[in-house]
C-alpha cells in the first residue's frame, strides 16, 4: 500500500515522546515488533483492497477490515484473536439555514474505525469531514500520559469524539429553548414551531442512535483494557471519567428527546385552546349581530338610503360588502384564525 492511494498520516512514540512521523506504512509492522514503540496510523478513505493487505500484513480480522468500510454499522467495540476493534460516530450540527420552515436534518455524523493492537492503533475514516488535528492535541496535552502505552490513545480519541457529543447536544438544548420561547408566542407562527419540533425530533433520534450504544463501547474498551495495556492503574481514573461523560451524553440526550415530544403536545394543546379561544369569540359576535339583524328582519326595516332606488346606490353598497369583508379577511388572517 502506498502513501497515494489514501490520506495516510503516521506517528511514532517512544516512552511518550514523538521520534518519528510520516512515516512509509512498509515500516508499519517493523515498528509494531520494535519493543517501546507506540504507533498511530490513520487511513482516510482508503481503497477496500489495499486495506487489506494492510490487513493481512498485521493479522486483523476479516470480519473488523469489512465492518471498518461497510456504510451503516452501529457504535461498538469487538474483541478479536490479535487486537480491539472499534467503531464510534463523531457528530456536528450544522449552522442554522435562511429557511426555518425547513425539514432536512442538520446533524452530521462521520464514522471513525479503530484497530486496536498492543503497540499501535490504525484509524479508518470514511471521509474526511472529522479532522483528527483535536485528537493529536488530546494527546499532545499530556505527553507523559503516552508512556502508558496503546490505553492511552484510545482514551484520547474516545474522549474527543464523546466531547463532540457534548457539543452536538448543548446546540440542539439552546434550539429546543428557542423553540420554547416561539411556542408562547400569539404572532402566528404555528406552522413554524410544528416544523422546527419535527426537524428536532428527526435529529434527537439520529444522534439517539449513535449516543447511546456508546456505553457499551467504554464498556467493553474497560473489560479487554487487560488485553492491551495490562490494565495499567494510572489510566483508571481517565477510563472513569469518560464513562461518566458517556452516561451524561446518553442521559441528556434522553432527556432532550422527552422535553421535545413535550413541546410538540404543548403545541397541540395551545392550538386547541386557541382554536376554543376564536370560537367563543366569533360565537359572542355572531349572537350580537344575530339580534339586530333578526329585529330588521322581522319588521322589514327597508328605509331610504344614500342612492335608493338608483344604480349607484347598488354599486355603493356592493363596495361596502366587499371592502368590509376583505377587511375582515385580513384581520382574521393575521391572527391566524384562517
Amino acid at each position: 500500500m502506498t502513501q497515494t492511494d489514501a490520506t495516510v498520516r503516521t506517528r511514532r512514540w517512544e516512552e511518550g515522546a514523538l521520534v518519528e512521523e510520516d512515516f512509509p506504512l512498509e515500516q508499519v509492522s517493523e515498528h509494531l515488533d520494535r519493543e517501546g514503540s507506540l504507533l498511530w496510523v490513520d487511513l482516510c478513505e482508503p481503497d477496500r483492497a489495499h486495506l487489506q493487505r494492510l490487513a493481512d500484513e498485521l493479522g486483523l480480522d476479516p470480519h473488523a477490515v469489512e465492518d471498518a468500510v461497510t456504510a451503516g454499522e452501529r457504535p461498538k467495540a469487538t474483541r478479536h484473536a490479535k487486537h480491539t476493534f472499534l467503531t464510534v460516530y463523531a457528530t456536528r450540527l450544522d449552522a442554522p439555514d435562511d429557511d426555518p420552515a425547513s425539514r432536512d436534518s442538520r446533524l452530521r455524523l462521520n464514522r471513525i474505525s479503530a484497530f486496536v493492537l498492543p503497540r499501535g492503533v490504525i484509524t479508518v475514516r470514511s471521509d474526511s469531514s472529522f479532522d483528527m488535528d483535536p485528537v493529536l492535541e488530546r494527546w499532545n496535552e499530556d505527553p507523559d500520559l503516552l508512556r502508558y502505552g496503546v490505553g492511552a490513545l484510545v482514551h484520547g480519541l474516545l474522549d474527543t469524539v464523546v466531547d463532540g457529543h457534548f457539543e452536538t447536544i448543548q446546540q440542539l438544548d439552546d434550539a429546543i429553548e428557542g423553540l420554547e420561547d416561539d411556542l408562547f408566542d400569539d404572532r402566528g407562527r404555528a406552522r413554524v414551531v410544528q416544523v422546527r419540533t419535527y426537524r428536532l425530533r428527526k435529529e434527537l433520534v439520529e444522534l439517539r442512535r449513535v449516543v447511546l450504544p456508546m456505553r457499551e463501547v467504554v464498556n467493553a474498551v474497560l473489560r479487554h483494557r487487560k488485553d492491551l495495556d495490562e490494565r495499567r492503574p494510572e489510566l483508571d481514573g481517565f477510563y472513569d471519567d469518560l464513562y461518566d461523560h458517556v452516561l451524561r451524553a446518553a442521559e441528556w440526550t434522553e432527556s432532550l428527546r422527552d422535553m421535545v415530544t413535550t413541546v410538540f403536545e404543548t403545541n397541540l394543546s395551545l392550538q386547541d385552546a386557541r382554536l376554543n379561544t376564536v370560537m367563543k369569540k366569533l360565537t359572542a359576535w355572531a349572537a350580537i349581530i344575530a339580534v339586530p339583524t333578526a329585529v330588521t328582519g322581522w319588521y322589514g326595516q327597508n328605509v331610504p338610503y344614500p342612492g335608493f332606488a338608483s344604480h349607484s346606490g347598488v354599486l355603493v353598497s356592493g363596495g361596502i360588502i366587499l371592502g368590509v369583508a376583505t377587511l375582515l379577511y385580513v384581520v382574521f388572517r393575521r391572527k391566524g384564525w384562517i
